[in-house]
């Protein structure tokens, strides 16, 4: 049985079902959440007004608009706010329909499925592994509609701005996932959310469920031009976004310790763990934020796919990225976590390579 039937890592009900482990028997690096686990402000919250759950949530979802607008330096009728980055992927394409969108791969599943549900084509570009699968020519991309992540998934490489702004420059009309944009130190000085909020040719997509490790609630927003905007929301499903997940989001947005501590610790795990992985003779995609590419060695004893089974034996999930197009069968993927559980996967990795 697929551990990935559901073209997602962290599906825990999945494992369980095929393995016997109890729910709480896994250690997950195949869900690229921050590891130390959602802020504590949530648990007061709900434990303070889960009450309010009588009342119906703010169809608008105007007091989260407005905090997002406050932290990011964008209008408030520039902010779409839905149930995840998933339905706005979804929304974007079904209600601005492009007869064509190039997909730069390998990129995260549900971009090409939004666009198949919607009845559109594809072109597909294919980065270089040499090139560390960086989308280095704006070329086969300009005058076009483009859906890119920034930064990319699998890969967790940013998109060099030299070639954003080309394709500004032309008439490319450019969709951005910058669902990990938060684990990036500098994300301002990378993000798009300000020229989206002025542009009818730029929609970028964040989610709130990956930094602040609460994909249970499904959050996410859109930040367009006001005109997109509406267009958006008046297809957009009733009470989508419920009341607890507009709660916590606004909550979350003040947590400025943790955020610092989060992006604190990514700097020194990542090339910790990327330093002994190279150890193990894997090969190791650089990325630029909280989860890895990794490649095994050439030499055809292992693939992606049976390496995923013998760690699951072990209770340790990873994601086989060969399930991306544009991978071959010797990529994984893995999320980083804390230092101990970084530790108990090199172990584990280590015996069962050899």
């Amino acid at each position: 049985m697929e551990l990935e039937r559901y073209g997602h890592g962290g599906d825990i009900w999945t494992a369980t079902e095929t393995y016997g482990r109890p729910l709480d028997g896994w250690l997950d690096f195949s869900s690229n959440m921050n590891p130390w686990g959602p802020p504590e402000v949530i648990g007061r919250l709900m434990k303070e007004q889960w009450r309010d759950i009588a009342r119906y949530p703010d169809p608008a979802v105007r007091s989260l608009r407005r905090k997002l607008s406050e932290v990011y330096r964008v209008p408030m009728e520039s902010i779409l706010v839905g149930n995840g980055a998933a339905e706005l992927i979804d929304l974007v394409i079904r209600v601005l329909g492009p007869e064509e969108t190039v997909i730069a791969r390998p990129s995260f599943t549900e971009y090409e499925q939004a666009v198949r549900k919607a009845g559109r084509r594809i072109q597909d570009v294919f980065l270089r592994q040499d090139d560390l699968f960086d989308l280095k020519d704006a070329e086969p991309f300009a005058s076009r509609t483009v859906f890119l992540g920034h930064p990319n998934n699998p890969t967790g490489r940013l998109i060099p701005q030299s070639v954003l702004e080309r394709l500004h420059e032309t008439e490319t009309h450019l969709i951005l996932d910058e669902a990990f944009m938060d684990f990036v130190p500098d994300e301002s000085g990378h993000s798009f959310l300000g020229r989206a909020a002025e542009s009818e040719r730029i929609q970028v997509i964040r989610s709130m469920t990956k930094f602040y490790a609460m994909p249970g609630i499904r959050l996410g927003f859109l930040v367009a031009h006001p005109d997109i905007v509406r267009r958006l929301a008046d297809q957009q499903t009733h009470w989508s976004v419920n009341f607890l997940a507009q709660l916590i989001g606004e909550a979350v947005l003040d947590e400025t310790g943790y955020a610092d501590r989060t992006r604190a610790w990514l700097l020194e795990e990542r090339p910790w763990l990327i330093r002994e992985l190279g150890r193990l003779g894997l090969r190791v995609i650089p990325g630029d934020v909280n989860y890895l590419l990794v490649s095994l060695p050439g030499d055809g004893r292992w693939n992606a796919k049976r390496l995923q089974r013998a760690l699951a034996e072990r209770g340790i999930m990873i994601r086989d990225a060969s399930l991306f197009r544009g991978l071959d069968g010797s990529y994984f993927r893995i999320a980083i976590r804390l230092r101990p559980d970084n530790e108990r996967l090199l172990k584990e990795l280590k015996e069962v390579l050899a």
